[in-house]
């Protein structure tokens, strides 16, 4: 299913996304101060790690949950580890994911298919029913993972069925990237640049890129902000009591209001990956 055809099709797909929202008119978003801000950051090395799969024991990759819970019926992330060398047998998912490679080279593919290794910046789809496996190349391999509605299981392919969807395998270097001429999601002369990714049931994701020595703010006006370090390290300012945090890979930050996210990157741009049912501006 992820014949070249198809590839073409899903990168083309996401470049009349990009397109479309760019055209759109963006609300005032918030202003500078905001009372009772609702910031949060958690850092990659809080994150508590379990088995994704406990029925595989000790062959199982490891998950750590982000937001959100897998085994209720809630938007959930989490990141998932995966040791060199991992193939998972044929299986399918109840739910359907969403997914960014953050460290290492992943693989997720027809059962039958040659190995395409995606790169760090690189995001794919599973469509719930379809049958498929996930492999994994690399000292250490790390993906986040994102659902609209759990549980997230996994079942065999007996069970397989096709719900429509097709699933979307998109390269980082063939992603379509924006700048603030393109869109008004990004201040004219701001450095920064912006990739969406998808769009439903409310809610939106993207890429952001921030170019090292970027001194600014990212301002958010949804109830629902999740913005995931996917490459570099990311300085980020909690305005509760002006404590800077550095934000390595896999490090996250949020917010459940209108907020305002002082951040920087002084030795390194910085890729993101944010869900957010709100609107986005970027200085």
């Amino acid at each position: 299913m992820y014949k070249t055809a198809v590839y073409l099709t899903a990168l083309l797909g996401v470049f009349a996304s990009c397109t479309h929202q760019s055209k759109e008119p963006t609300e005032t978003v918030v202003s500078e101060t905001i009372e009772n801000p609702t910031n949060a950051v958690l850092l990659s090395s809080d994150i508590v790690w379990e088995k994704l799969n406990p029925a595989r024991g000790d062959e199982s990759p490891q998950a750590g949950t982000i937001w959100g819970d897998r085994h209720a019926e809630v938007p959930t992330g989490f990141l998932a580890k995966f040791v060199d060398g991992f193939s998972s047998p044929p299986h399918i998912h109840n739910a359907t994911y969403r997914a960014v490679v953050i460290k290492g080279n992943i693989h997720n593919n027809d059962p039958a298919a040659a190995n395409m290794w995606m790169k760090p910046g690189s995001f794919w789809t599973q469509p719930k029913g379809e049958s498929h496996i996930t492999s994994a190349k690399g000292e250490e391999n790390i993906a986040l993972v994102e659902i609209d509605k759990g549980p997230y299981l996994v079942h065999g392919i007996e069970e397989a069925f096709d719900n429509g969807e097709r699933p979307i395998n998109i390269d980082a270097s063939n992603v379509v990237w924006l700048n603030g001429e393109k869109t008004n999601w990004i201040a004219e002369n701001s450095q920064a640049e912006i990739s969406f990714l998808w769009d439903a049931n409310g809610s939106k994701g993207l890429f952001v890129k921030l170019p090292e020595g970027y001194d600014s703010t990212i301002k958010t006006d949804g109830t629902e902000l999740h913005a995931v370090v996917i490459q570099g390290d990311l300085n980020y300012t909690l305005p509760q009591n002006k404590e800077t945090k550095i934000l390595d890979a896999g490090s996250t930050f949020s917010a459940t209001s209108k907020a305002v996210h002082a951040v920087s990157t002084p030795s390194n741009d910085v890729v993101l990956y944010i869900r957010t049912n709100g609107n986005i501006k970027i200085d």
